[in-house]
């Protein structure tokens, strides 16, 4: 890991002539900035949130700011990949607390987890669809924002739900006749259109839930397998 070294001033003589070393971890620095522009964001949105706002927020100077990110862009991807590295880490947590009451977790399980962690059912998970389709949003019209990583964390969360459709296959659980790169695609598009339905209040959290889970009786039809994931 990379770290820079600041000086400090010491309160004795001696080493360093009176200063010692001060260690600053570059990525720590970095995130706790992209978490600044998150919070600013969710309340004054994105397209209102500039880096002296984040500044502030983050408690640091704007030139900081501009040395780890040189321009807003910049600091918009950041945050958004900061973004998606959480929702991955929550949609973990959902599986793992669902290995610690159902053995074994099967691959409905782990697709209803990821899901139902896109749905904005509570306030962390209402911030990360908002800003993340405000990003998406502003993309279309602004060329200095980088959509291609982005569409590179959606294609890797396909690329997991299509593993798990296939391993199901392969334990006789889901239809054989089913594409699974294509149902993939499917239940992630159809996650993404619920997700702005209940931002836009068109669906309740639970109805969007429901639909969910419609689709996974039909792609997983055995009763056994139907999973206890619930907003």
């Amino acid at each position: 890991m990379v770290r820079l070294y600041h000086y400090r001033a010491r309160p004795g003589p001696g080493g360093y002539g009176g200063r010692v070393p001060k260690r600053v971890d570059h990525e720590e620095r970095r995130r706790q900035i992209a978490d600044a522009l998150l919070r600013t964001a969710a309340t004054r949105g994105l397209h209102a949130t500039g880096m002296r706002e984040v500044a502030a927020e983050a408690g640091v100077s704007l030139r900081l700011v501009q040395y780890y990110f040189g321009t807003k862009e910049e600091l918009l991807l950041a945050a958004m990949q900061h973004l998606a590295a959480q929702f991955a880490e929550r949609a973990l947590a959902r599986i793992n607390r669902l290995k610690e009451t159902k053995s074994p977790v099967n691959p409905r399980d782990v697709i209803a987890a990821i899901l139902t962690e896109a749905l904005p059912a509570d306030d962390e998970r209402r911030t990360f669809t908002v800003l993340y389709t405000a990003y998406f949003a502003l993309s279309l019209t602004d060329p200095a924002l980088a959509i291609a990583p982005l569409a590179r964390n959606s294609n890797a969360v396909i690329d997991v739900v299509a593993a798990q459709l296939r391993t199901a296959q392969a334990a006789g659980d889901t239809p054989a006749h089913l594409d699974p790169d294509l149902e993939a695609v499917s239940l992630l598009a159809m996650s993404a259109g619920l997700g702005t339905s209940v931002l836009g209040g068109q669906s309740s959290a639970g109805q969007a839930q429901a639909v969910i889970d419609y689709h996974l009786d039909r792609l997983f039809p055995h009763p056994g397998q139907r999973s206890a994931e619930r907003p």
